[in-house]
């Protein structure tokens, strides 16, 4: 009889032991999975950042762009993230930029503006903040916002501008140009022109 009660304490305990094998199991794997989660998102949010930093960091630009011997542009900056490691890569100007560009003649334009990118594949720079544009004959556009389209030499916003030429001026709301200002064509506008 004893035995009987040995053998059902035996068993008792041994259904107990396997029991608390199985939920420690459980509680070890749930351990696990939960950390190798936390790890991933983690390692996740790493790569993430990762991504989003740029490729380079330049600073205290200063560089001059020549074709056969002529100064063509010039372009200063305190600093420039590349982003080129991005599919739609790009190089961003956050403490803003000034360029100076040259016709053929050799005279000199002046471009600068408080933050700007450069966007590779399309040509196409974004300008923003206090942006102005001083021509070599004294025409100034003061606007907000300018994109130039550096593939087809044309500048555009959809901001407020102000072009200020001799003899006159004109605002607006928005603007197409081509880069030399033979074509304009604006929106809201109104201005002044003095002629004799």
């Amino acid at each position: 009889m004893l035995d009987q009660y040995q053998r059902e304490g035996a068993k008792h305990i041994m259904k107990n032991i396997t029991r608390n094998i199985y939920w420690s199991v459980a509680i070890l794997f749930a351990t696990l999975f939960f950390y190798s989660c936390d790890n991933s998102s983690s390692a996740i949010r790493q790569m993430s950042m990762a991504s989003q930093e740029p490729s380079g960091i330049a600073e205290n630009i200063n560089l001059k762009h020549t074709d056969s011997a002529k100064l063509k542009a010039h372009l200063i900056s305190k600093t420039m993230f590349d982003f080129s490691n991005k599919e739609f890569s790009y190089r961003e100007f956050p403490d803003g930029l000034m360029l100076h560009f040259y016709d053929e003649k050799g005279n000199k334009s002046t471009l600068t503006a408080s933050y700007g990118i450069i966007y590779d594949k399309t040509d196409l720079v974004d300008l923003r903040g206090e942006v102005k544009l001083v021509t070599h004959d004294g025409k100034i556009l003061d606007a907000k916002q300018l994109y130039w389209d550096q593939k087809n030499n044309w500048i555009f916003t959809n901001e407020p501008y102000r072009y200020s030429f001799g003899g006159g001026f004109n605002e607006g709301d928005e603007f197409d140009a081509n880069q030399e200002f033979t074509i304009f064509s604006s929106r809201n506008n109104h201005g002044q022109i003095t002629t004799k």
